[in-house]
């Protein structure tokens, strides 16, 4: 307990520990991610005399927790909009509020301010409601013993998708690394840690349906997700099929473009895609799709200039260039 705590004070910690009661979240530089699709149980948490957090513990403080009225007042103290939490996650009401200002604390012993709490309640209030010892503290530890999120980029990844820390470890978050990293080949999920929150089934298999149904291959899905894992955050209605149907219909471009440049799916259609198509169009000229949807607005309309001007023909141009740019991105993939 006492090394512990001597650890998390020095300067080389990659945070401050605010609570002592959270002393085993720190990670030994010596453990590694387990072999995929292994049984692995997270290490067992050191006992501590002043760890007063137990499954025991939540029950039997719950019958003797505050009126609703000092829990909301505690919320309002912190700045956290309670009304608007109480309204989006109506569980809130029964909450003991023993466990929200030890999840409170636990929340600040990672490193998160009062400003992040602000954030992360608004757009998860569940977490006020989730068992800080049997789900919260799981969960954490989970992200920086398994996925290897670093330390300090732990407070950005529940700032961005504070959620992770609602889920657990066993029936989502596990399954769901091993999926992305065993199927999809991902080899640093930390980049992308917050695709942990996300179901397997739910989520990940329908998108990898739908884009086999467009024609592409499994492999060639693959590749995609492995290349731009964001692509499983997006709409199938709203963004990819009408993407993708312009892509096929008004741009009439191959399927092999996508699979080395699926980051296509993540520009705005109607204030990139089209604009700049339309213009290519009326230059009759054929750019790649990173150069046509990358660049800056000025420097995409100089690239128009540059390549209307030029005696070479485009689309033989255009051949080359794309498939020196599908070498580079597999040589860096391995």
């Amino acid at each position: 307990m006492q090394e512990a705590l001597r650890f998390l004070s020095t300067p080389t910690s990659p945070f401050h520990l605010h609570n002592p009661q959270f002393p085993f979240i720190s990670r030994s530089n010596h453990l590694h991610l387990p072999p995929k699709f292994s049984a692995v149980a997270l290490p067992s948490l050191p006992k501590s005399p002043s760890l007063v957090i137990s499954p025991e513990n939540e029950t039997s403080q719950a019958s003797s927790s505050p009126p609703l009225q000092e829990l909301l007042l505690y919320l309002d103290s912190l700045g956290v909009d309670s009304l608007y939490c109480l309204h989006s996650h109506p569980p809130l009401i029964s909450a003991p509020l023993f466990q929200v200002k030890c999840t409170v604390d636990f929340l600040f012993s990672l490193g998160l301010t009062v400003q992040d709490l602000r954030r992360i309640f608004a757009m998860c209030p569940d977490l006020l409601t989730s068992p800080t010892s049997m789900i919260i503290i799981p969960a954490a530890t989970f992200l920086l013993r398994e996925a290897h999120v670093d330390a300090v980029n732990l407070r950005h990844v529940i700032h961005r998708r504070p959620r992770l820390l609602t889920r657990s470890v066993d029936r989502q978050l596990r399954p769901t690394l091993y999926f992305l990293q065993g199927t999809i080949g991902i080899e640093n999920v930390a980049n992308c840690a917050f695709l942990l929150s996300c179901c397997v089934e739910s989520k990940f298999i329908p998108r990898i349906e739908y884009l086999q149904k467009l024609g592409f291959s499994y492999m060639d899905t693959v590749v995609m997700f492995r290349r731009f894992p964001r692509l499983f955050c997006y709409s199938i209605k709203e963004n990819l099929k009408p993407k993708f149907d312009y892509f096929v219909v008004e741009m009439g471009r191959e399927l092999k473009e996508l699979v080395a440049f699926p980051q296509y799916f993540s520009f705005s259609f109607d204030n990139r895609i089209k604009p700049r198509h339309k213009m290519c169009v009326e230059k009759q000229v054929c750019l790649s799709l990173a150069m046509m949807l990358k660049s800056s607005e000025g420097r995409f309309r100089d690239q128009l200039e540059v390549y209307c001007g030029s005696s070479i023909p485009l689309i033989p141009l255009f051949g080359i260039m794309f498939e020196r740019s599908l070498e580079r991105v597999d040589a860096s993939l391995g």
